[in-house]
Parts: C-alpha cells; structure tokens; sequence
C-alpha cells in the first residue's frame, strides 16, 4: 500500500488539510460544505477536548478553558493555560493537527502517518522545529515543511508554463509575509522574503477591541480589560465587525449585556465607519507595503 502523504495548512485563525488524487489537488471538508477548520482548541465542561468550531463557540463563554492563535507563540519556549493546566505551543498545534489527521483518516478510509506542512517564508528555525515538533506529538512524520508563498506559487500558477515570476502577498490572521518566487519547469524559487511573524489578522481585531473598550470607558466609566470572558465577546464583535466593514460603509460593534456594575447591565453598541477603521489599520497595511518595496 502506497503511504499516503497529506498537505496542512496549519494557520493562525483557520486550518485546512488536502491530498492529491489522480493529479488533483483535493482539500478534505471538515464538516458537510465546509473546508476549514477554526484552529482553536478548548476543554468541555465534561473535560473533553474541543477543536475548530466546538472551541471558537465555547470561547466567549469560557475564554479560561480555550487557546486560540497559538501560531503566534510558536518557537517561545513558553507555556500556556488552558483549564488551568499548562501547554506548550506545540502541544496545542499537535491537538489541531491531529483533528486534521483524524479527518482525513474518516475521509480517505486509511491510516495517515505523514504529512507536508505549510509555514511563513519568515518562520525562523525555531518556529519551524516546533512546528515539526507539533507533527510529531501528533502521530505524523513532517516528511517537509513548506513555505506558504512556495505552496501559493504552486497552487495558483501550476497551469502555466514557462519561467515566470510572481509575487505573493500573505495577510494572515497573525502573521505577514512578501515573496518574489521564479517559477520555471515545476522549480519554484524564493528570489526574495520579508514580512513579520507578529503582524495579521489578529492585530486589525485589536484595534476595534480598543475602540470598545475606550467607548465603554467614556460611555460607562468602566475598564473591561480585567474580565475575562467580556474581552473574549469584545474579540468576537470585533472580527464581525471588520468582516462587516469589508463590505459596508458601517458596522456595529454591539454585545447585550456585556458585563455588570454595581449590579446594571453594561451594554455594547457603537458604530465605526470604514475611513475611521482604515485610518486605525493604515500604520499596519504601511508596514506591509514597505515590506513589498
């Protein structure tokens, strides 16, 4: 029997896992019409470990009993809590991963043991052994790790022939990366990376995050930052938000009682426009513009 080798693209905010098939490419769903798994992981109240979709909808309840982009700490030699236990960065990939295994293990009928992993052109030797390390505390053999700019290089300009160059620019939800990649006779080469493992997604999120809290703060003399659980709902407002505002003029970041004091509900709803969003972001997309030059 032929060892099947799957691809995974392990991201900050959502993952996915595929496999090639008679030359095609063939991304595994997750769940019925869905393709992507939400790379959080969490602990149920019967102890039971939660990934992808079962986790991000614990995370506003229970913020204490979830890990969510845990891409970021990679490489740290660090741990996290979750449920008041600790975890490594590694042990947290390896639980998302092995739910990708496991998926596509259901999906293909057959035992997988390798794997081909995705990682930013700017992960450091560090990010990338512990990304290994994460293959490895999940039952797979990491038979190579790939940069995403390469895996996009591959996915996007496969039909065509002949030496070209293509730039590929990688906003993800918590890191960036820029490459210039030549491809020529299935060779694709990095001609020049830069980017910054600390800047995505997750950083836009932060700056409506700051715009709630500083609107509660004038609105209701209340600082959120110390409870827990009304920041994981603040996050949560703040991702519809921005999902809102790529295609609207306005949105509304609005959570029903958010927290209380001196026993009233606090309430949540402000508009933002999308200049005054643009204007918060416009530091973060300048960055990644300097990047590109």
């Amino acid at each position: 029997m032929t060892d099947i080798i799957v691809g995974i693209d392990l991201g900050t905010t959502n993952s996915e896992v595929a496999i090639v098939r008679e030359g095609r490419v063939e991304v595994i769903p997750v769940a019925p019409g869905v393709r992507i798994l939400p790379s959080l992981v969490g602990v149920a109240d019967d102890g039971s470990l939660l990934v992808g979709e079962p986790a991000r909808n614990q995370y506003a309840l229970h913020p204490e009993r979830s890990v969510r982009s845990i891409k970021r700490r990679m490489g740290e030699y660090t741990a996290v809590q979750m449920a008041g236990k600790d975890y490594s960065p590694q042990e947290i990939s390896a639980m998302i991963l092995r739910r990708l295994r496991d998926i596509a293990e259901a999906h293909i009928g057959q035992p997988v043991g390798k794997a081909v992993i995705t990682v930013p052109a700017y992960f450091s030797d560090a990010q990338r052994q512990a990304t290994r390390e994460a293959g490895e505390i999940a039952g797979l053999e990491v038979v190579r790790i790939i940069n995403e700019p390469t895996a996009a290089a591959l996915a996007y300009e496969s039909c065509h022939s002949g030496a070209r160059k293509a730039l590929v620019y990688d906003l993800g939800g918590g890191t960036f990366d820029v490459s210039v990649v030549n491809l020529e006779s299935d060779v694709v080469e990095v001609l020049a990376s830069h980017g910054n493992n600390h800047l995505g997604g997750d950083d836009f999120d932060d700056k409506l995050i700051t715009f709630a809290i500083d609107h509660l703060q004038a609105q209701h003399d209340i600082d959120v930052r110390p409870h827990a659980q009304a920041m994981a709902r603040l996050q949560h407002a703040a991702e519809a938000a921005k999902i809102t505002l790529s295609d609207e003029p306005y949105a509304t970041l609005a959570e029903e009682y958010l927290l209380e004091k001196d026993g009233v509900p606090i309430h949540l709803s402000v508009e933002i426009s999308r200049d005054e969003y643009e204007e918060m972001i416009e530091p973060y997309v300048a960055e990644t513009l300097e990047a590109v030059h």
